[in-house]
């Protein structure tokens, strides 16, 4: 029995014949000595397949290793499951949370009596290196809805008990199994635990943080920088659910089916105007005359923005809002990519001299001519918006490069307060399965651009991996450099997004390169119960901003 198969290792497709079916990871490891990084899933007729799965037909295959962000979910998960293993093999039938994302990894906590210590921490490691030594084989194990209910209510995981028992649309639940533990999760993993050589544990305050290699490199753990503010966020996160009653995916669920969704929006939403007007209380009183707000894509910047001069108008100020779009280059002088392509995302392409020359004027008291940029003409246009402000008056200025040093290095420093935003999505689904923060960002974004832009779900996602290299280079290096984080999550707010997301993503076609992705996403999404009537939600709700209704987007 032949076998026409049309694979691409890297670049290009080349078509070869096999004699007889072939696992994906064979196939794999006969094209690995030509691959920059090793394969962890592979691409079979636009599906995403774990490296275990035969191919017994003829067959379009691309391999994906960690660059593609499915495939980095993969070794994520994991590196997860190995070290879930391994702190049972060391601490015995303990609880492990796997948290949030941190420091280029996971925060996790191990519940015992007293925080686990460093020679804990050590012992667990070595056993995760003598796992992934053995190489040993994971195990998929599929069970009915019923059998994996009873197996969650015997294995102690309550959560996770109560989400499957209530998803009558799940008809078979995925366990995973390394020698004698065996775990639920909703996604795809490696054949072996041989697969992620690449990690390190490190204790972290009461919990244990899980680092490994980031999609842009990797053949390396990253370099460990201590992302404080955004461990403040997310424990304020968690105090927020404490107080919303809500800590996993099914008691949010619970709260949709009981009529609290109402309560849960105006509570969520009640908590972060108070964030925000803290916030303006700090501004008025260090008397900062330039907020500077930075955050990923779909973070909510507008509306964080507009919201927080609100707050400031409420302590007497009367801030000027304004964004850097109005300091692009001239078009002919925008610097190119990689690509040869207009990078209109590098700091480059602003006019850093004349930004900083008409903030201090501002500062100083004079009437500036401000310009603005004409993006039909790719020129700045003067002599339309002359201004100038009180010796009191702040300048609240958003924009992708806001906390980049080098935007206001011609501003004293002591005028600046620094501002990162992003929805730090502390809802876990259960205790070791995780809401990615950047999962729940281009959902908003997939809503937005079809919403306002007339983009379909399939060019979001096509854009996303771009999106994302860009957010790596000019944002994320720079939120330590924020006064404050704020975390611009609803815990509600993905039961919203659902309804307008699940229709999208279901217009994409298997023909099309986006499937696979679409497939993962309506996966996930699934879990979530709809929140039908948004009359709830304020016109100046960060989630307005996408799907329509807010007083501060048109």
């Amino acid at each position: 029995m032949k076998i026409s198969l049309k694979i691409k290792p890297d670049a290009e497709y080349m078509e070869i014949i096999r004699e007889s079916p072939i696992t994906l990871e064979a196939l794999a490891k006969e094209y690995e000595s030509q691959l920059p990084y090793r394969i962890l899933i592979a691409k079979v007729n636009g599906m995403e397949e774990e490296l275990t799965f035969t191919l017994r037909e003829d067959s379009q295959v691309e391999f994906l290793d960690m660059r593609r962000n499915s495939a980095y979910l993969v070794y994520q998960r994991t590196v997860s499951l190995v070290y879930l293993k391994a702190v049972r093999d060391v601490m015995g039938d303990v609880i492990v949370e796997i948290g949030n994302s941190l420091n280029k990894g996971l925060y996790t906590i191990i519940k015992t009596d007293e925080p686990v210590t460093q020679q804990q921490v050590e012992a667990i490691e070595e056993r995760m290196r003598e796992l992934v030594a053995a190489d040993l084989p994971i195990k998929k194990e599929e069970y009915n809805r019923l059998d994996a209910v009873e197996f969650c209510r015997v294995n102690h995981f309550p959560a996770r008990e109560r989400l499957l028992a209530n998803a009558k649309h799940i008809q078979k639940a995925k366990f995973y199994r390394i020698d004698d533990y065996s775990d639920f999760f909703y996604g795809l993993m490696t054949p072996s635990t041989g697969y992620v050589e690449l990690f390190e544990l490190k204790k972290y305050g009461d919990g244990v943080l899980l680092r490994f290699p980031y999609p842009t490199k990797p053949d390396e753990v990253p370099r460990y920088v201590d992302d404080k503010n955004l461990h403040i966020a997310f424990s304020e996160a968690k105090k927020w659910h404490r107080l919303l009653d809500v800590t996993y995916l099914p008691d949010l669920n619970q709260k949709i089916a009981e009529g609290a969704a109402k309560d849960l929006i105006l509570l969520s939403e009640a908590l972060h105007e108070k964030k925000i007007a803290e916030m303006a209380d700090m501004i008025t009183d260090g008397k900062k005359r330039i907020v500077l707000i930075a955050g990923p894509s779909s973070s909510g910047k507008t509306t964080t923005a507009k919201r927080l001069c609100v707050q400031l108008r409420v302590n007497g100020l009367a801030p000027l809002y304004m964004g850097t779009d109005d300091y692009f280059v001239e078009r002919a002088e925008t610097p190119l990519g990689p690509d040869g392509e207009r990078n209109y995302e590098d700091l480059e392409a602003l006019d850093i001299e004349l930004f900083n020359r008409n903030m201090n004027d501002l500062l100083e008291g004079k009437v500036v001519d401000l310009p603005e940029f004409d993006f039909m003409t790719g020129t700045k246009h003067f002599g339309k918006r002359f201004t100038s402000i009180q010796s009191n008056q702040p300048i609240v200025i958003e924009g992708i490069h806001a906390l980049n040093g080098k935007l206001t290095e011609f501003i004293d420093d002591d005028e600046k307060f620094k501002i990162y935003i992003s929805p730090f999505t502390q809802l876990n689904i259960d205790m070791h399965n995780r809401v990615p923060t950047t999962d729940a960002r281009m959902l908003r974004r997939m809503v937005r651009d079809y919403k306002y832009r007339g983009h379909s779900a399939a060019g979001t996602i096509s854009q996303w991996a771009k999106v994302r290299a860009g957010e790596d280079k000019n944002i994320f290096p720079y939120n330590g450099e924020a006064d404050v984080v704020f975390n611009t999550a609803l815990v509600y707010e993905l039961s919203v997004l659902k309804k307008y997301a699940e229709p999208l993503l279901e217009e994409i076609q298997p023909h099309e390169p986006e499937y696979s992705e679409a497939v993962r996403l309506l996966k996930f999404i699934r879990f979530f119960d709809v929140i039908e009537n948004e009359k709830a939600i304020p016109n100046n709700s960060i989630i307005r901003e996408f799907i329509g209704g807010s007083i501060f987007v048109e």
